[in-house]
């Protein structure tokens, strides 16, 4: 009876993570691995909160819970799912950096698309996966408001589009010339700059590792948390 309410509260936690916050621990595979799942969707928020209608991921919600992961010795892995128009630049780095210095093994699958700012979130896990017809769109940096034009607005957008070609072009294969060729692109996006990649042209440009769905992240995920227990072991 005490387990069955126990089970109960559990099943009801798991629910209202998953509604609140689009997170769940999952814990019954064969290989009883303690996997954390963490969705990014819709737009990354910043300091701004948007509409209610709009679907977002609030970085003031992931990073704290990043941070308990790293804390918590009985999480094994992270899985990020992620399907996002992209957003604020500076939350979405605070996340990417936070997700690229765990110490457990992480794998992100990007499901629909990756855009903007969802392209570092994208690399910043040790291993990532694209599905055949998902989408990353590579463009410059973009600011909402008052633009004032002079020579220090420039440099300012300069070195925020440095940060993130660099970030990128330090998680994945690509490189921070081959990033900023793709993001000045005229010839692809009507009207507007940068490239648009789908699946495996993706992985082509060395920014994403392989195509591949759930099961293949999974099985990735699985492999790497028993890697790095044979590495500890032998330490």
């Amino acid at each position: 009876m005490e387990e069955n309410l126990k089970q109960q509260e559990k099943n009801k936690n798991e629910n209202e993570e998953i509604k609140d916050m689009g997170q769940i621990t999952l814990e019954q595979g064969k290989d009883k691995h303690k996997i954390h799942l963490l969705s990014i969707i819709g737009e990354i928020e910043g300091h701004e909160t948007l509409s209610a209608n709009t679907k977002s991921t609030k970085y003031e919600h992931v990073l704290p819970k990043l941070a308990s992961i790293e804390d918590d010795d009985s999480i094994d892995g992270v899985m990020i799912i992620i399907n996002t128009v992209g957003g604020d630049v500076e939350s979405g780095l605070a996340i990417a950096e936070m997700i690229s210095s765990l110490s457990k093994p992480t794998v992100s699958l990007v499901l629909g698309g990756s855009h903007s700012i969802g392209v570092p979130l994208a690399v910043s896990t040790d291993y990532s996966y694209i599905v055949p017809t998902g989408t990353m769109v590579i463009h410059p940096v973009r600011l909402n408001g008052l633009v004032i034009g002079a020579p220090q607005t420039y440099d300012y957008f300069q070195q925020m589009q440095d940060r993130i070609t660099g970030f990128i072009a330090e998680h994945c294969f690509a490189t921070q010339s081959r990033l900023e060729q793709m993001m000045l692109n005229t010839g692809m996006l009507t009207k507007d700059l940068g490239t648009i990649l789908v699946g495996s042209q993706a992985v082509a440009e060395g920014i994403i590792n392989e195509v591949g769905g759930i099961a293949e992240a999974m099985t990735k995920l699985h492999q790497m948390i028993d890697e790095k227990r044979d590495n500890d072991i032998f330490k």
